[in-house]
């Protein structure tokens, strides 16, 4: 798990082609980039990617992992405070929806990659890297499970399974990614304000069973 990673990367020499990348994954799509599109985006040669990166793959994971890092960055902050569930949550949920907003093209990058292992899409040589990175999403999901959990204890959520209610919720809560687009003017409290619907959305599925009962 990472601590500091977003200032370690910005910092990086390697940032620029990072974020060049996670473009051209989430604007093509893994099969239709090619290092030669990266290289064009950054306005450099593929010399300087490849001084990097080995290849499309490994420079693939490399956006893909920066994407996790940067959202487990985001919630370890909430993720052990104490107290009651619910402002626990949604102090988490907002921190993801943000990442979701902020860094999309990384995020977009991971669900292309998730994408690709669920469907078979990668040669054995890739499949190792693609499990570990598979690996590395799940154990970020299970971060959100205890206070799910302590919620339903407490009364304040209500679901059976919980397996697909993260799915469920997670679903909602990465939904920016697929729609968002930020608008001319827009402020950081704009930006909270859409992630603030997204959470209530989400939360609202976490409740709403008993309410519709009520």
């Amino acid at each position: 798990m990472a601590n500091g990673v977003r200032d370690q990367v910005l910092e990086d020499s390697r940032a620029d082609i990072l974020r060049a990348a996670a473009a051209c994954f989430m604007e093509r799509g893994y099969a239709a980039t090619s290092i030669d599109d990266v290289a064009r985006r950054l306005g450099a040669t593929k010399g300087r990617i490849y001084h990097h990166f080995h290849s499309k793959t490994d420079l693939f994971a490399e956006v893909f992992r920066m994407g996790m890092d940067l959202n487990y960055e985001a919630v370890e902050p909430f993720v052990h405070r104490e107290g009651p569930a619910l402002p626990r949550w949604r102090s988490m949920a907002m921190a993801h929806v943000m990442q979701m907003i902020l860094t999309k093209p990384f995020q977009r990058a991971v669900w292309i990659g998730v994408e690709m292992h669920l469907r078979g899409a990668t040669t054995p040589e890739q499949r190792d890297v693609f499990n570990k990175l598979i690996a590395y999403r799940s154990d970020y999901g299970r971060l959100f499970r205890a206070t799910l959990l302590q919620g339903r204890d407490e009364g304040v959520f209500d679901f059976d399974d919980l397996s697909i209610t993260n799915q469920l919720m997670f679903m909602t809560l990465n939904s920016p990614i697929f729609w968002y687009t930020e608008r001319p003017g827009e402020t950081r409290a704009d930006t909270e304000a859409v992630a603030g619907q997204v959470v209530d959305y989400a939360l609202g599925g976490l409740m709403g069973t008993r309410e519709a009962e009520g």
